[in-house]
């Protein structure tokens, strides 16, 4: 989380953030204070650090640094070289995947979790909305809504999109999705939402961007830092389809017996074009 946020940290909190980066054993045994004197700034500072980390005070922050220190070092994302070998492709690949997922799921806020998760169970639809390799996630999102009987869109067209807000109902939900949390498009549509008063959710990258200021409620994927040849953000892509699972099974287990008829229904539907009666 620090290592994701710290170029856009503030000057103060920056020294805080460098130091627990390069002293992490001497964190558990510090107050607040006595960090804030050692990186030369104050324990306020330390205490806005936790704030802007999304932690529920300086003990947290402690907790999570001793759970980082017993876990056994990874290998980090791995680019391809030149003449690379397939099995090297395939473990590389799912070493990648593999870490972008562990890595989402510790930045993941159970606090807005269920905020969004209770937003998704209300809204009447729920209009998804991304750009390029994000718009796969919303129509992944959108067919996943569906199937349990939400009402869900995943258009790419920003024109649309605006129609949708303009006449949205008071339950309704945009949701946009948005790995760098700048997209042109996903910022006009987040801010026409805005004005419009109608509820948003966004899932963006770990850290402050424009479209997560703009949102309502935040989800966050890893900043993943892939390198060149990242195959269409493919980690980035799987740490966002893997939150829209978590928020689809979330709403299911709420909702269960519900969910489990919506989808035996569609089951049955798809079956009959398959048997072709």
């Amino acid at each position: 989380m620090i290592q994701s946020m710290i170029a856009d940290l503030p000057a103060s909190e920056r020294k805080i953030a460098e130091y627990i980066l390069n002293h992490p054993q001497s964190v558990l045994n510090r107050t607040a204070n006595d960090i804030g004197l050692q990186a030369g700034t104050s324990g306020a500072a330390v205490i806005r650090l936790c704030k802007s980390l999304g932690l529920n005070g300086f003990q947290d922050l402690k907790v999570r640094i001793a759970g980082d220190m017993v876990k056994p070092t990874e290998q980090g994302y791995r680019d391809i070289e030149p003449d690379e070998t397939f099995f090297s492709i395939v473990n590389k690949t799912t070493s990648n995947s593999i870490q972008s997922l562990r890595d989402s799921e510790e930045l993941i806020n159970y606090n807005e979790l269920k905020r969004a998760v209770d937003a998704l169970l209300d809204a009447q639809n729920v209009h998804f909305f991304g750009i390029g390799a994000s718009n796969i996630t919303a129509m992944d999102a959108q067919q996943k809504l569906i199937r349990i009987h939400k009402g869900a869109t995943a258009f790419t067209d920003a024109h649309l999109v605006a129609t949708l807000i303009a006449n949205a109902d008071q339950n309704d939900v945009v949701f946009c999705i948005s790995h760098s949390g700048e997209t042109p498009e996903v910022i006009k549509v987040m801010s026409l939402a805005k004005e419009y008063g109608v509820k948003t959710i966004s899932l963006t990258k770990y850290g402050q961007s424009t479209v997560s200021s703009l949102a309502d409620i935040n989800l966050f994927t890893s900043d993943s830092a892939e390198a060149p040849f990242r195959s269409a953000a493919t980690a980035s892509r799987l740490a966002q389809l893997y939150m829209i699972d978590i928020l689809f099974l979330a709403m299911a287990t709420v909702k269960y017996k519900e969910t489990v008829s919506h989808i035996d229904k569609t089951r049955e539907a798809i079956q009959f074009l398959k048997e072709g009666k």
